[in-house]
């Protein structure tokens, strides 16, 4: 089947559906990107994708559940005071769940190992997949992350305050209350493309297969249900490069050095001035990390060199 980026769709023995994309050569060693709360495949935009693959590497991304094309989930979703008390529902799933999901993916595609990239929520489940499931992650990529520990990475009160206004209930409200929340997360060097992330955050709500709003609040209770992982990260092995900026409002850059600290020889970069986003002017510069720490575990080594 030919690689080239259109939705598919693969439905587990859960009844759980997960739409991907896979773009590049099959002979290319694999990568798969895990977007983070509330984003849809799309977020990893095509210049970040083609950057990847431009450098050698059959790329996946994913729709994880409760977003995109995604199954979402059929329990209600948790009130807004669960999320703000940090108590979910009985029926909630876990980071571990959606763990299973891309692990489900790889076997479906027939790949045994990869390298696993996950952007903030998607960083907690690709940490997830490597302390778990050691043997199918060839190196680990965590960008703007964190551990899950009360202590650190949590957004800031502005940042609470516009996630906790309510969701748009239409497309237009959508685009809008996307436009704002990045705005403010963005950090204070990378200001953003209006139109791209509007773009974007239509694309999003037009592909979404089922209610948005309730999808983001079962995937926040996923991460309160997963409680503190510092523990497991430390059972980490494989060659891990932390990414995050010095300005982030959403997670603390905290969070990148707490997950740093909490795997063994993780490598930390921070950049300075950006924030909870990845801006076209950063694209190149962290896309060459990604690919530079997975070539050198390829050629035997543990870690990218930072020139």
């Amino acid at each position: 089947m030919s690689d080239n980026g259109v939705d598919r769709y693969v439905t587990f023995t859960s009844g759980t559906t997960i739409c991907f994309r896979v773009y590049g050569a099959e002979t290319e060693p694999a990568m798969l990107l895990i977007a983070g709360l509330g984003e849809d495949l799309t977020f990893w935009t095509d210049s970040f994708v083609q950057s990847i693959v431009a450098r050698g590497f059959r790329v996946i991304t994913m729709d994880n559940r409760d977003v995109g094309q995604s199954t979402f989930a059929v329990a209600p979703a948790p009130a807004l005071w669960r999320q703000v008390m940090g108590r979910p529902r009985k029926d909630a799933y876990s980071l571990a769940d959606m763990a299973g999901d891309c692990v489900g993916l790889l076997d479906h595609l027939g790949i045994t190992q990869a390298h696993l990239v996950g952007r903030s929520m998607g960083g907690m489940i690709a940490q997830t997949i490597a302390a778990r499931r050691p043997q199918r992650v060839l190196s680990l990529s965590s960008i703007y992350s964190t551990t899950g520990a009360r202590d650190v990475g949590q957004p800031a009160l502005s940042t609470m305050r516009l996630l906790a206004a309510p969701a748009g209930k239409n497309r237009t409200a959508a685009v809008r209350n996307h436009l704002r929340i990045t705005k403010h997360i963005a950090g204070t060097a990378y200001p953003i493309d209006d139109a791209a992330e509007a773009a974007i955050a239509a694309r999003g709500w037009d592909r979404a297969a089922g209610d948005p709003a309730s999808g983001v609040a079962r995937q926040i209770q996923a991460i309160q249900f997963s409680g503190n992982r510092t523990a497991e990260l430390r059972r980490i092995i494989a060659p891990t490069l932390v990414v995050n900026g010095d300005r982030d409002l959403m997670v603390h850059p905290s969070g990148g050095v707490a997950t740093a600290e909490a795997i063994p020889r993780a490598q930390h970069i921070t950049i300075p001035g950006m924030g909870h986003h990845i801006p076209q002017a950063l694209v190149d510069p962290i896309a060459r990390y990604i690919s530079h720490h997975a070539d050198r575990v390829s050629q035997g080594g543990d870690h990218v060199e930072i020139s």
